[in-house]
């Protein structure tokens, strides 16, 4: 079994959707993939940051199973947690949102020894295999340069949207302890990225082709949709998402994922309209 940890609140379907069907129709799936969607209720600080439905996590399973009959989806709701660790914390309006942060609870929840933490905002171009397979038993954790910051932070920055973790690891040297209080006592840059790199004993720094931030190549394994530089027409940021179909075909001239993205659309107005049948 393959473990695969996703954090979010009911924004994050698309993503999910999008990454897990990247996953099962980039890969020859010889076991099943169990995944863990943390979430939590923290409508007080935005009225948008509720938790993912329990109906949608229906759906993704039901999804899932279809492609293995030993795929799964899980819901973790840690809200309690997070008032516990984090509530009016310097960082809970984290430069996405403060369900960024909770990543960073997986020490402290019942989670395999061995599990695969992605961003929702990813798409698998290869077999996910070619990463979870990636020895991590004598660190902490596996991950890849961040695209700008190995250039204007630190050659071994990394990004924190794609990381093999090796749990029992963390437990021992409570790195993820360490990274919480972090938070807790000031202002970081990059919230749980920078508490995270502040408080590793040991890394695996794995090639770009598992996270690559801007490019797609042939030998890529994970095209992570994440905010980047373009220089025409003119220099400017944009943060395109793989579920905005039209933009990754006019922007970035990506077809390459059309199978999934079609399937995408079709079981999304699927379970929109079972949403509204159930609301009737």
């Amino acid at each position: 079994m393959m473990n695969v940890m996703f954090a979010g609140n009911s924004r994050v379907f698309d993503g999910i959707l999008t990454c897990a069907l990247s996953i099962f129709r980039r890969s020859e799936q010889k076991c099943g993939i169990h995944f863990y969607v943390l979430t939590m209720d923290v409508s007080h600080i935005k009225p948008e940051y509720t938790a993912i439905d329990d109906s949608a996590i229906a759906f993704l399973d039901r999804v899932a199973k279809e492609y293995h009959p030993d795929n799964c989806f899980t819901k973790i709701d840690v809200t309690d947690l997070y008032r516990e660790e984090f509530d009016a914390c310097p960082n809970e309006d984290a430069y996405c949102s403060p369900y960024t942060l909770i990543r960073l609870f997986a020490d402290r929840l019942t989670l395999p020894d061995k599990i695969l933490y992605l961003d929702a905002d990813i798409m698998f171009n290869r077999d996910i295999d070619l990463l979870y397979s990636v020895d991590v038993s004598g660190v902490e954790y596996a991950a890849a340069r961040d695209h700008y910051g190995k250039y204007l932070v630190n050659p071994h920055y990394i990004n924190a949207g794609v990381i093999l973790m090796n749990l029992q690891k963390m437990r021992e040297t409570g790195i993820l302890t360490r990274a919480r209080a972090l938070l807790r006592a000031k202002k970081l840059p990059f919230a749980d990225q920078s508490a995270l790199i502040r408080s590793t004993t040991s890394k695996l720094l794995l090639p770009q082709k598992f996270n690559d931030q801007k490019f797609l190549h042939k030998h890529t394994v994970v095209r992570h949709f994440s905010k980047r530089l373009f220089w025409l027409p003119y220099p400017h940021t944009d943060n395109i998402k793989q579920w905005d179909v039209s933009r990754v075909h006019r922007v970035f001239g990506y077809y390459c994922f059309d199978d999934i993205l079609y399937e995408y659309i079709y079981l999304r107005k699927t379970y929109d309209k079972e949403i509204k049948q159930n609301e009737r």
